[in-house]
């Protein structure tokens, strides 16, 4: 697996179907009163969503998703809502890992885990420990999980493991120790549910990442819904701090030399 490359370092790739995709899953709650039902049936609502959009970016191609499950600053919620995602999760991965598994998935967990119960922190090594070796679609769950805290950890990390480098390091020395180090950055971000915020979502990762926001509602966004966030993505000049004419340069002179090597076959 390719670890993290910096969009302000090189020019990356920037393939039809995205990928990496991260996601806010936003909109349970309003979707569930919308239906005059309890705010946890929206929640449980949206767990189905997830097991469709792990479906569907399967069978378009794209390599990685990313969940943004649980901020850190979600525990502001009402402490019986809080406590039960926790369950929620819980029973997520006891009854989805072995899918997974069987379907090639890698699952990861990013996030401050020391929050977390005993119980819950096993059920996430074990998962992981599973699916280490899945080769097809790798699926990240953040949970606890902040920019800030990404990147303030990843600082600690690197100093604890070189401190030779308190005196400078570089963004290459640095990068290694975010918790997404294993992945590219993301090309697609979606966050659904109307608001226009990333909510401290991959701050170091989404320099140059293609921001698509929908007012549909998290249980409600269908396959239908992910195809058109991609189609919106594909209509995208990504110029990554080049010129449109630039761009136009060099897909002219890729054009040339597929013809030449059409004309050579």
């Amino acid at each position: 697996m390719a670890l993290f490359q910096s969009s302000t370092r090189i020019i990356p790739d920037a393939p039809d179907v995205p990928r990496h995709i991260a996601i806010i899953m936003d909109g349970n709650g309003r979707w569930a009163k919308k239906l005059l039902l309890p705010r946890v049936a929206g929640h449980q609502r949206g767990v189905e969503t997830v097991r469709e959009a792990v479906k569907a970016c399967r069978e378009l191609g794209v390599e990685y998703l990313t969940l943004f499950a649980f901020s850190s600053e979600n525990w502001r919620r009402p402490e019986d809502e809080v406590s039960f995602l926790m369950q929620l999760f819980l029973k997520m991965l006891e009854r989805e890992v072995e899918k997974l598994h069987e379907n090639n998935i890698r699952l990861k967990v990013i996030g401050d885990r020391s929050h977390f119960d005993d119980k819950l922190n096993q059920r996430i090594a074990e998962a992981e420990q599973l699916t280490v070796n899945n080769t097809g679609l790798t699926l990240t769950i953040a949970a606890n999980y902040g920019g800030r805290w990404d990147i303030m950890q990843a600082v600690q990390a690197m100093l604890r493991a070189r401190p030779e480098l308190s005196e400078g390091f570089s963004e290459a020395e640095f990068e290694p120790y975010l918790s997404m180090h294993y992945a590219p950055e993301p090309d697609l971000f979606i966050r659904t549910g109307g608001e226009q915020r990333i909510s401290n979502f991959l701050l170091w990762q989404m320099a140059y990442t293609e921001l698509y926001f929908t007012d549909t509602l998290w249980p409600a966004f269908n396959r239908e819904a992910l195809q058109a966030a991609i189609q919106s993505y594909q209509k995208r000049e990504r110029r990554f701090g080049r010129t449109s004419e630039q761009l136009r340069g060099k897909q002219a002179h890729a054009n040339g030399q597929a013809q030449e090597s059409g004309a050579d076959a």
